[in-house]
């Protein structure tokens, strides 16, 4: 029982503080906040939320041990996605949503992920291994399906002309976000069943993706089972923490673009953990399909989701990005192409993406 309560202290501590914020401490989630009282819920929920991220990110790994790649990893990004569309959700369904969040969020998680994780995982792993190896056509599938949905949710809204600003008619909601969800769908087809050998490590066909037996051992409905719960505390809480992020950016002027940034680090970050822990090990695939996949998960599942709550709330929502981001957004994943364009990668093509991630992070506060 010790045991238990010692590895599983984020899912209790999760219940905890759910059972508190939408029982006794409900009342200090209204619409106005003393700035000490902000930031010890914002910290409090912020810290509790990462530790229950980075729970599921122990579970999903368990079960990507048991289950073999890429699996593992597909379990791993769904669940995490899980959390970044709840938190979405919560907030543009709280107080005065900025339109423009999701597509902050996501641009945020691309930036992120394309550049400044995949920058540090190519630049450690380069530093201890030299050149790493990963499986060519597994990027290439990524990147061909990554490039055709942010190309059409991110870019193309900002020509069509249905509408006067750079969001959708109706009926391109609809059709976009049944588009998205085909596309993601048949991706995952590809990934999990017809061509599983495109995304595992190179020589390690066997499907174990880098993974060394894990302390604790349990079974595959065990870890399914405590993975839920995990993200059950983490949703219900996004709301409330939803409040906080509506309510800070509104009071103190914040540049808009800094919601998608908070809740992009909080979902990112096992995931960036997991990545640099893959590539110090060699394990390059693994990383590859963790950045690239949460990426394009981020985009297929999230987009069908805002677009529906757009849909259903009548909230309005704003996919196009603006001028600059779009130029970051296509050098982005240009220099993708470049970086997975072979099968070998080195400390140079880190040190391209670190800079792009600099620069999209200089310009959100100095546009």
């Amino acid at each position: 029982m010790l045991r238990f309560i010692r590895t599983e202290f984020a899912l209790i501590l999760g219940f905890v503080l759910t059972a508190l914020a939408y029982g006794p401490l409900a009342p200090l989630f209204g619409d106005t906040f003393t700035p000490p009282v902000f930031m010890a819920l914002f910290v409090v929920l912020f810290c509790t939320m990462l530790l229950l991220s980075f729970s599921a990110v122990r579970h999903a790994d368990h079960l990507a041990q048991l289950l073999g790649e890429p699996y593992g990893t597909l379990i791993l990004t769904i669940a995490v996605i899980t959390i970044e569309v709840a938190l979405i959700s919560a907030i543009m369904l709280s107080g005065q949503a900025q339109p423009t969040l999701a597509r902050d969020t996501m641009m945020a998680v691309l930036m992120i992920v394309m550049n400044g994780v995949v920058g540090l995982v190519l630049l450690v792993g380069a530093f201890k291994h030299t050149e790493q190896e990963f499986n060519l056509r597994g990027a290439s599938a990524f990147l061909t399906v990554l490039v055709t949905l942010a190309t059409m949710t991110l870019i193309l809204p900002n020509f069509t002309e249905s509408t006067p600003d750079p969001s959708l008619s109706r009926i391109q909601s609809e059709w976009f976000a049944f588009i998205t969800i085909v596309l993601y769908v048949t991706f995952l087809a590809i990934q999990t069943v017809r061509h599983r050998s495109y995304f595992v490590q190179p020589g390690d066909e066997d499907g174990q993706g880098g993974h060394h037996p894990m302390a604790g051992g349990g079974t595959v409905p065990y870890h399914a089972v405590l993975l839920i719960l995990t993200l059950v505390p983490a949703v219900l809480l996004s709301k409330k923490l939803a409040v906080l992020v509506d309510f800070g950016i509104g009071t103190w002027q914040l540049p808009a673009a800094l919601g998608g940034i908070i809740i992009a680090a909080l979902v990112l970050a096992p995931e960036a953990l997991a990545a640099l822990h893959a590539a110090r090990q060699n394990y390059l695939q693994r990383a590859v399909n963790i950045c690239l996949g949460s990426a394009l998960a981020t985009i297929g599942l999230t987009v069908p989701a805002v677009l529906a709550i757009s849909i259903f709330y009548d909230k309005e929502i704003q996919l196009g990005i603006g001028n600059t981001d779009m130029t970051l957004l296509l050098l982005t994943m240009f220099v993708s192409a470049l970086t997975f364009g072979g099968t070998r990668t080195n400390m140079l093509q880190g040190a391209v993406h670190l800079v792009i991630f600099v620069v999209y992070i200089v310009l959100i506060f100095n546009p």
